[in-house]
């Protein structure tokens, strides 16, 4: 019998048994070896804070259940392929899946991990995923000054990603000192958020905290820019739209990975993107972004640690053996 995690109701989950349909001639059969929790909205489906308005857009593509629970949820799974087309079995591959130990889906749901991807990190496929669409959003241009606050998953991925981009400045800014480990790991500059370095181009946020968003306004230069990636739940802000916002012309746009970015929407596809993310994650620089790793049978508690506040660190790696 196959197993599932599920959120019962608000701040508690539990594994339960899985069906798993016969599968059609175009459709695998995988066996999980690892997902990843996403800590940002795991958590806020965890504690049950989804807002009505948001449950249709909140949706994981195979996701079981309805918010705020019971709901099956997740979207970070990495597998072998058991049966299925035979060019696929074998296969190691990604899918935005909920943590299950088995599951069907659709052939063209998976995306096969590159050899020189190890499959402990390519549960980061998702995140990249995010940070490349943020980078598409955002459309930076050569020698651009620019910040990222958040130190979290998205962000950090954000601030790797955009270090590649030819005679920028980009900064990595996060409230705790502890993540300047991580930035180096990454190969980016860090600064506290009174320390950062002010008159950007651009201003990547994703702390989901009003004070972070605040900041981002007031690091930017003349008609500069804020892309928000951050999800606040139900939660509602503050901002101080005269002084600097409104005498340096400044703008505030949403990028959100439900969508390809409208820059590249025309000419790519959820594929294209997902082939892109996994030929980044090649660079081993990502793996300063997995915290730690834990068996499946534990993945209750460590979603209730992380809802908490108890467990530290960005992506949690589950591990499925057998």
């Amino acid at each position: 019998m196959e197993r599932a995690f599920w959120v019962r109701s608000a701040g508690r989950g539990d594994i339960g048994p899985a069906h798993v349909q016969q599968h059609a001639p175009d459709d695998v059969l995988v066996r999980t070896i690892f997902t990843g929790v996403s800590r940002g909205t795991e958590t806020l489906v965890f504690r049950g804070e989804v807002p009505p308005s948001q449950y249709e857009a909140m949706r994981a593509p195979f996701q079981e259940g309805d918010f705020p629970a019971p709901v099956k949820y997740g979207y970070l799974n990495v597998g072998v392929v058991e049966e299925g087309p035979g060019h696929l079995v074998g296969k190691t591959v990604f899918c935005l899946y909920p943590h299950q130990t088995r599951y069907v889906v659709p052939a063209a749901a998976v995306s096969v991990v590159p050899d020189n991807v190890p499959p402990e990190r390519a549960i980061l496929t998702g995140t990249v995923e995010t940070a490349v669409n943020a980078v598409w959003d955002a459309a930076p241009m050569i020698g651009d000054r620019i910040a990222v606050i958040g130190a979290g998953m998205v962000g950090a991925s954000v601030a790797k990603v955009l270090s590649g981009f030819p005679a920028t400045r980009v900064q990595l800014v996060d409230a705790d000192p502890a993540k300047a480990e991580v930035a180096a790991a990454l190969g980016v500059d860090f600064a506290l958020p009174g320390d950062a370095k002010d008159g950007c181009d651009l201003v990547v946020h994703a702390t989901a905290t009003e004070a972070g968003l605040v900041r981002a306004l007031e690091l930017l230069a003349e008609d500069g820019e804020v892309i928000e990636m951050s999800w606040y739940g139900d939660r509602r802000v503050n901002l101080p739209l005269g002084e600097w916002f409104h005498s340096r012309r400044l703008t505030i746009r949403a990028s959100q990975v439900g969508k390809v970015a409208k820059a590249r929407r025309d000419s790519r596809g959820y594929a294209d993107r997902l082939a892109v993310a996994l030929d980044l994650l090649a660079d081993p620089g990502f793996d300063a972004l997995i915290s730690g790793e834990f068996p499946f049978d534990e993945l209750p508690r460590v979603m209730s640690s992380l809802a908490s506040g108890e467990l530290p660190g960005l992506c949690h790696r589950i591990r499925y053996d057998g």
